[in-house]
Order: structure tokens, then C-alpha cells, then sequence
């Protein structure tokens, strides 16, 4: 797959939509169409025998791309954010309204003409489809346009791929681009010789197909063994941390949330935060101190999206296992967007598919500063909670509920008596407690504070209640 980020300068695209859920209007007529359809139709049904892909490749595209609660204007306006973050610009756009799919074109024969007008006067480098294609529809596309033709997955990793930038984040992009173009290889006549993803030089045409699929299977297996190697990185980094009880909180939502900024805002840290989608690739792991004075970690991770190409979902596992092995997950959504329930609904079918749609989890409502006065309020009716990651606005309250959510290491209320020649032990209690009042005896000083029951536990021996049952206070005398 040759991605937009092998070619100088901005490319000029032509968007094409596909809204599967209404009657289409009756096909103009005329011997040339229906000569091409006939074409079409012999072509799909010969290479459907032929073919050798998985039974979920052929099922992807017959499933509309547009899921429910988003139409087709809003679907194609997040498809021109996807476009712009590929670094493309977009010269026409496009909507196709049709009962079903067409096996052979996806649009229908009628559409193809249209988009290929366009094309050609517009001069357009590539047209791009927001939705999956099968093969077979991908090679006809091709022979009847004048540009490349790419579908909504192969825009998506190649975004990844311009946005990795750690040799992990490079790795599983890689991947995932060779385990989409493995079952597409058939058929791919002019593109045979374009594949991407660092595999080597190959002759045109399909007498090389077997030597390709062994070469990239080959590549695969050996992908898969380096990320086998960082997860077995991570895994123990994981276990040193657990060492010392210190929770994770990760934090979720949809592209483009912000949670890259919010994530700035909590920890000081300096990630990319970017209004262009899939900014965040490689996961952040930074420390941040709750009210309680408990010391949690903070995770960032990539962004998620409707239609997310599975291979991304299974490739990526090595970065989402932070979500796996969080105590609680910030699901970070924004208040701004027209189309947030979706949002949330696909947020919600990717934890599921990585196993952790039950853990506990806190909904946050980001951008409030770009909402109105009475959208406000309307939020604030139903108990939601609201905070700005650009004005800091909320973020106390965003805290203080964490606090709440967490269960393991729990906040607990202790009273100390502690001789003041312990200097250690006051700054460590001044450090990691939340001191509620501190009374000077003589030599002692009695402490009321609340804090981690893993640090009461370390400094047992000063609590006023063990003191009070040995008779004595060690170090008082």
C-alpha cells in the first residue's frame, strides 16, 4: 500500500460517502452501462469462486460503515478530519445512497462514472472511500478511476503510520498493514508492485502472488516475535511497579477528545496534543498526586474510532495493555461534539473487544468551555462531570472522583503519637497524608490525618491506638 506519506506535498482527494439505509433511485439507462455492469457483475462473481479470503474480509464491506446515530453528513465530516490528518486536502465530496451494496463497485456503476468526472477535473491524485472494499471492488475501482483508489482502513493505518514514532508504535502499524494487505493480494493487478509496509521489490502481476504471501507472512511472524519481546518488556516493568502498590488509571475515549491535553494538564507533562486525530500513538505513564495524597499512574492511549480496523485493535495489544491493567478507566468524551452518544457506543465496543468494558470507570465531559451557558446547565442537571483540559476548569472535582473510585490501597482515618525527635516519620506523614490536626505533648505530637492504608500499615507502630494498648510510646521516654 503506497500511504499518502510517501509522496511530497499536500494530494488533492476526492471523498466518497456510502449511506446504505435508504431506497436508492432508479439507474439511468444506456448500452454503455449496461455493458459495464455486465462486465462488473461476470468479473465479481468469477473472482468470488476464485478468490482465497478469510470469510471476515468479504463480510466487512457488506456492513454499513455508518452505525446508528450517524448519518451520512456527519460520518463524511469525520472522514475530511481523518483526510486532513493523513496531511491531504480534500477537493470534492461525494455521497452515495443506495438500498444495498453493489458486490462489484461498492456504489454502483452509474457513481463510478460521476466520481471519475470528478476526478479528472478536479485532477485528483487519489479518491478515498469511507468504507471498506473487498478485492474485487478495489481492483474494478481502480481500472475505472484515473487516480488511486484507498478505503477507510488503509486511510487509518496510514495515519498510524505517519504518527509512530517509537520503534514499538512503527512495529505494530507495520503489522497491522501487512495483515490487511495479506487476504488483498489477489487481484490487485497494477497495485501488485505497491505494497508498503518495508517489504522488498516485487515484479507486476500475479505469477510472483504465492513468493508474496509467503515474503510477507514471513514478515508477519517475525513482527509478531519483536512485539512478543516488548509485551515480556512490559510485563515486567509492570511488575516492578507492583512492587510498590501504586494504582493506573487510564485514560480512553474517542480521537480527538483530548485526552492528550488533559492528560498535560494533570501530570505537567508535555505530550503531543494535537487537534488532528490519532495524535497520541505510544502510550505515557506519568505519576499524579489525589487529594488523599495517594500517588496513582496516569496513562495515556491512542485514540479510538468507529469502524476501528480490527488489525489495529489485535496489533496494538502490546500499548492497550495498559487499559487492561488499570484499576479504573477515565473515559474522556467531548461535550462539544454533535455526536457524542455514538462516540461513546464505539468507546464502549472497543473495550469490550479488549475484555474491559466491566471495569470500573468515571465519564468525564471535556470541552465545557466551548459549550453555551444552557448546555451547561443542562449537563450539570444531570450530574455529569465537566471539566476544560485547556482552562483547568473541573479538574479538582475530576480528582476528588477518582479518589472515590479507587478500592485497592483505600484512604483510611488514623490518629499517631509520635516522639518530634522521629523527624523521618513526620515528613513522611506531612508527605503522603492529609494531616487534619497536629497537637504538641511534651515531646510527642499527636497527629489526626487520613491517608493510604498501605502507608497507616508502614508507620503501625506509632499509631495511638498500638501505643495505647502496649502502655507506652516508643521513643517517649
Amino acid at each position: 500500500m503506497e500511504g499518502l506519506q510517501d509522496r511530497t506535498g499536500q494530494e488533492r482527494a476526492v471523498l466518497v460517502a456510502v449511506d446504505f439505509g435508504v431506497r436508492a433511485r432508479s439507474p439511468r439507462t444506456g448500452a454503455e452501462r449496461a455493458r459495464l455492469a455486465a462486465i462488473y457483475r461476470n468479473e465479481a462473481e468469477a473472482e468470488a469462486e476464485a478468490e482465497e479470503v478469510p470469510s471476515d474480509a468479504g463480510h466487512a464491506a457488506h456492513v454499513p460503515v455508518d452505525a446508528p446515530g450517524l448519518d451520512a453528513e456527519e460520518s463524511l465530516a469525520e472522514f475530511r478530519e481523518l483526510v486532513l490528518s493523513a496531511g491531504g486536502v480534500v477537493v470534492a465530496e461525494l455521497v452515495q445512497r443506495r438500498t444495498r451494496p453493489d458486490p462489484a463497485t461498492l456504489i454502483g456503476v452509474g457513481k463510478v462514472e460521476e466520481i471519475a468526472g470528478v476526478a479528472a477535473s478536479t485532477e485528483a491524485d487519489l479518491v478515498l472511500f469511507d468504507h471498506d472494499l473487498t478485492p474485487t471492488q478495489l481492483r474494478n475501482l481502480e481500472a475505472a478511476l484515473p487516480c488511486r483508489v484507498l478505503d477507510r482502513t488503509q486511510l487509518i493505518l496510514d495515519i498510524f503510520a505517519r504518527h509512530a514514532r517509537t520503534r514499538e508504535g512503527q512495529l505494530q502499524v507495520e503489522l497491522a498493514q501487512l495483515e490487511y494487505m495479506l487476504p488483498r493480494l489477489t487481484g490487485r493487478g497494477k497495485a501488485m508492485s505497491q505494497l508498503g509496509g518495508g517489504i522488498g521489490t516485487r515484479g507486476p502481476g500475479e505469477t510472483k502472488l504465492e513468493t508474496d504471501r509467503r515474503r510477507i507472512q514471513a514478515r508477519i511472524d517475525h513482527l509478531k516475535g519483536d512485539l512478543d519481546a516488548v509485551r515480556r518488556v512490559r510485563r515486567q516493568q509492570r511488575q516492578r511497579r507492583e512492587a510498590v502498590p501504586v494504582p493506573t488509571v487510564a485514560l480512553v475515549g474517542y480521537t480527538n477528545a483530548g485526552k492528550s491535553t488533559l492528560f498535560n494538564r494533570l501530570t505537567g507533562a508535555r505530550v503531543l496534543q494535537s487537534s488532528r486525530m490519532f495524535a497520541t500513538l505510544d502510550p505515557k505513564l506519568r505519576a499524579i498526586e489525589l487529594p488523599s495524597r495517594r500517588k496513582v499512574l496516569l496513562s495515556d492511549t491512542v485514540g479510538f474510532i468507529r469502524n476501528l480496523p480490527h488489525t489495529l485493535v489485535t496489533s496494538f495489544r502490546a500499548t492497550l495493555e495498559e487499559v487492561g491493567q488499570a484499576e479504573v478507566l477515565l473515559h474522556v468524551r467531548d461535550a462539544a461534539s454533535s455526536y457524542g452518544e455514538e462516540q461513546k457506543a464505539q468507546v464502549e465496543k472497543v473495550l469490550a473487544e479488549l475484555e474491559s468494558l466491566r471495569k470500573p470507570r468515571i465519564e468525564v465531559l471535556n470541552k465545557v468551555d466551548l459549550l453555551s451557558a444552557q448546555d451547561r446547565a443542562a449537563f450539570a442537571a444531570r450530574g455529569e462531570l465537566l471539566v476544560s483540559a485547556r482552562t483547568g476548569e473541573g479538574l479538582q472535582a475530576l480528582l476528588e472522583a477518582l479518589d472515590r473510585a479507587l478500592v485497592s490501597d483505600p484512604v483510611i482515618e488514623a490518629e499517631f503519637c509520635v516522639p518530634q525527635n522521629e523527624g523521618a516519620v513526620l515528613a513522611v506523614m506531612d508527605a503522603g497524608m492529609v494531616v487534619h490536626s497536629k497537637v504538641y505533648e511534651g515531646n510527642l505530637v499527636r497527629l489526626s490525618v487520613s491517608g493510604p492504608a498501605s502507608l497507616v500499615g508502614r508507620l503501625r507502630e506509632w499509631r495511638v491506638r498500638s501505643a495505647e494498648s502496649t502502655g507506652q510510646v516508643k521513643g517517649a521516654q
